[in-house]
């Protein structure tokens, strides 16, 4: 990889496929595929349940132990409602940067792995580089972990996963992991002025809702001061909240959403104990008044956080290839990290771009990052043909 030059028209391909997590991923798998069969790559899909999406797992290099996973996701976030100044799913060049749906998170880290494909090659390599791409980690790291199951089960032990999220090109050895949930109420619908008739789910919502309120804010003053994390403690926020069709009828439904950030080693289930026995104590007092009202929660995702490893091997590895002597660093967004570490698999977060710039409208990544990723990649091919 001597320059830029071979990582962007891959990007180019790859923000082009809308791959927002609503969509299939499938596309984008195969132009993949398609680019790894071209240099000779064997390369197997994980794909889920029903195959509108899949993982894919590819290596190159001699089939031992002792190898590197270059992991990223190959999903994004939706554009919708977003002032975009041009065409999302196009790369469009200003200023330095590359804009594009995805060019930070993390399709430039995708780029970056698939354009040493052909270094790797030439140089011979003596320990293997494992490409891992998922689907659907935007909304939960839904696809890592049969992913994860299948390097386990599959693979010869790698030694290292990099999960290339935006960090500016520096390691990072720690994330918060997030809980996801949601809320249903159901109530009986009847005149506002007859609420003996009824019962309001909206009503009986608020009452959950300000207990989650009270909870986020005793996290908030519980926070441990040495956290490494901004905040430093484990933050709650309900995200959406529907329900109701009048002013003057008793709600027949309410739905909420929120999420749990908790730093390791703290875990989602035991902070909501209370909250989970003060929605049983509600469903029961809701069918008492009315058989078909009650409460329900679901879990929707829960990814680990991901905790710093003493003498981690992975982050030894990754600041040694993007020449980082920094200090320890840790993130408050989640990852698939805390995934593959909870799977046996030593791991760090290093990427091109910055989180800040995720989600974004006009979202982009700095050349200068991309460059700095060329320079990673570079070096990886010389740590795979060497004998170590």
């Amino acid at each position: 990889m001597s320059d830029l030059a071979a990582v962007r028209p891959i990007l180019e391909t790859l923000v082009g496929f809308d791959t927002t997590s609503r969509h299939s991923n499938l596309a984008l798998i195969e132009w993949v595929e398609a680019y790894l069969d071209g240099h000779g790559v064997p390369h197997r899909r994980v794909p889920n349940a029903d195959g509108s999406k899949s993982n894919l797992l590819a290596t190159i290099g001699p089939a031992i132990e002792g190898g590197a996973v270059l992991s990223g996701h190959t999903d994004v976030v939706p554009v919708d409602g977003q002032p975009w100044t041009s065409d999302p799913f196009a790369i469009v060049e200003r200023d330095g940067r590359l804009y594009g749906r995805g060019t930070c998170d993390m399709k430039g880290f995708l780029a970056l792995a698939l354009a040493a494909v052909p270094d790797l090659l030439a140089a011979h390599p003596r320990r293997p580089v494992h490409l891992a791409f998922s689907y659907d980690e935007e909304i939960g790291c839904l696809g890592a972990p049969s992913l994860i199951e299948t390097i386990n089960r599959e693979l010869p032990a790698p030694a290292v996963v990099v999960v290339g999220e935006p960090t500016d090109m520096v390691a990072v050895n720690g994330h918060k992991g997030i809980a996801n949930f949601e809320v249903t109420v159901t109530g009986r619908e009847a005149h506002s002025s007859q609420t003996q008739q009824g019962v309001s789910a909206v009503m009986a919502a608020v009452k959950l809702m300000a207990s989650l309120t009270e909870l986020s804010e005793r996290l908030e003053r519980d926070a441990d001061p040495a956290s490494p994390f901004t905040p430093k403690g484990a933050t709650l926020t309900i995200g959406i909240v529907r329900g109701g069709t009048a002013g003057n009828i008793l709600a027949r439904q309410c739905r909420f959403m929120f999420d749990l950030r908790c730093p390791p080693p703290l875990d989602p289930e035991t902070i909501l104990a209370d909250f989970f026995a003060q929605v049983r104590t509600m469903d029961a007092a809701l069918r008492a008044r009315a058989p078909e009202a009650g409460v329900r929660i679901e879990m929707l995702s829960n990814v680990p956080g991901f905790a710093p490893e003493p003498g981690g091997a992975a982050e030894a590895f990754a600041r040694r290839l993007a020449g980082d002597n920094g200090p320890p660093r840790a993130v408050s967004f989640a990852t698939e990290a805390g995934q593959f570490q909870r799977g046996g698999l030593s791991a760090i977060l290093c990427g091109p771009g910055s989180i800040s710039q995720a989600h974004q409208p006009d979202e982009y990544v700095e050349i200068s990052q991309m460059e700095r990723g060329v320079a990673f990649m570079r070096r990886l091919v010389e740590w795979s043909a060497s004998a170590g």
